[in-house]
């Protein structure tokens, strides 16, 4: 009898005095708890195809525009090249005795946008040029000139640009700082990379940084490369940051060694970090229930056939729950990334914990045994000193 009522709560749900490495598979099945509410997800064939779909923290779904910027405007600080081109000699420009030249022109000096955002040009007064483009500024001086000069032409470029930068520093081999071509090719995330000379770290254990007009998000390395939709277009006034930072998942319960394990690569499949933690204990593990613990966002999670209704916030906790009893198991898990600080827990088997169970109803029997007999032995004792 006494046996029954310890088993019963034990094999149902967890026993609470009894020794467990984590919650018993009833319990996760169940969604039993008392701090934080999470969804169970069965790991089948729609589920696997509905990961795959999403990927996370990428680079376009944050910055929208993807495309190069169409031309390069100039900002404060910058410093302006302008030239004029006159018809023929003797005119606003371009003197009489210049006509034994080649070419009617004049190349003012080069001068800086100020703090208003001007530039200065003779007989054509003050000249806006912050936040305008080059072809702008050209036409704003001609409208200014054309009564007064020869049939002109004006050319403004940039000597020096100072507002137009990209800036690539930290696990790099050569922080860099440079402006944006203002023709031509763009340049990619990868490109801008490569100018402060590549990672200096392995690829797989490299983090990007995009910061762009206050909005800031991080990304793998490798999704630039093997995912081209990520590796966007830079910007003025990007700041590219990389940092190094191995990627890991926890192991826990039933699993030949517990603790936290890098990934050693770009990207990890559940089967892989299955192995990685040494596999299933054979003793102990319940390979029928296999969870990995992790956060969705809302909208994958509602993909997913959550019922998001009792979830606040943007993420929602899901347990997502492998059978590799089952033979295609092992298939499936091939095909779910691991992503970083994902939690891997293998409950016990039942049986294992009815063992635990019957050796603590054991214990305790003998026990109350040995005290039964060590009373007894007194009063033996006792009775026999009186007999003396």
């Amino acid at each position: 009898m006494l046996a029954s009522c310890v088993m019963a709560p034990a094999v149902l749900g967890g026993c609470g005095f009894i020794p467990m490495a984590g919650p018993a598979s009833i319990d996760v099945h169940a969604q039993n708890t008392a701090t934080l509410p999470f969804a169970v997800v069965k790991l089948d064939s729609n589920v696997v195809q509905a990961l795959a779909e999403y990927e996370p923290t990428g680079l376009p779904g944050v910055f929208t525009d993807a495309r190069p910027p169409a031309q390069i405007k100039f900002g404060i600080g910058d410093i302006i090249s302008v030239t004029i081109f006159e018809a023929s000699s003797g005119g606003l420009y371009i003197p009489p005795e210049a006509g034994v030249r080649p070419g009617n022109f004049v190349n003012l000096p080069d001068q800086s946008v100020d703090n208003d955002g001007n530039i200065s040009v003779p007989y054509a007064g003050t000249i806006r040029a912050a936040g305008r483009t080059n072809v702008q500024i050209q036409q704003d001086i001609l409208e200014r000139i054309k009564n007064r000069a020869i049939d002109p032409q004006v050319v403004v470029t940039a000597s020096q640009q100072r507002s137009s930068l990209v800036s690539v520093f930290g696990e790099v081999r050569t922080p860099v700082r440079f402006p944006m071509p203002a023709s031509g090719a763009q340049d990619r995330i990868t490109d801008a990379i490569t100018r402060a000379g590549g990672i200096s770290a392995a690829g797989w254990e490299t983090w990007v940084v995009m910061e762009r007009n206050g909005k800031r998000v991080t990304v793998p390395f490798a999704n630039l490369v093997y995912w081209p939709a990520t590796n966007i277009y830079v910007q003025p006034g990007d700041r590219i940051y990389l940092y190094r930072e191995p990627m890991k998942f926890l192991a826990f319960g039933a699993t030949g060694t517990q603790g936290e394990f890098n990934f050693d690569a770009w990207r990890i499949n559940l089967a892989q970090a299955v192995a990685k933690a040494g596999g299933l204990l054979d003793v102990q593990a319940d390979p029928g229930s296999i969870f990995l613990y992790r956060r969705e966002p809302r909208r994958v999670a509602e993909q997913l056939g959550v019922d998001c209704s009792r979830f606040a916030g943007d993420f929602v906790p899901i347990v997502f729950s492998a059978n590799f009893q089952d033979p295609a198991g092992y298939f499936l898990g091939t095909k779910v990334d691991v992503r970083p600080f994902d939690v891997l827990y293998v409950a016990n088997a039942p049986q294992v914990d009815i063992t635990k169970v019957l050796a603590f109803i054991n214990n305790s029997v003998v026990t109350a045994d040995n005290g039964v007999n060590l009373v007894n032995d007194f009063y033996v004792a006792r009775a026999n000193s009186r007999l003396h």
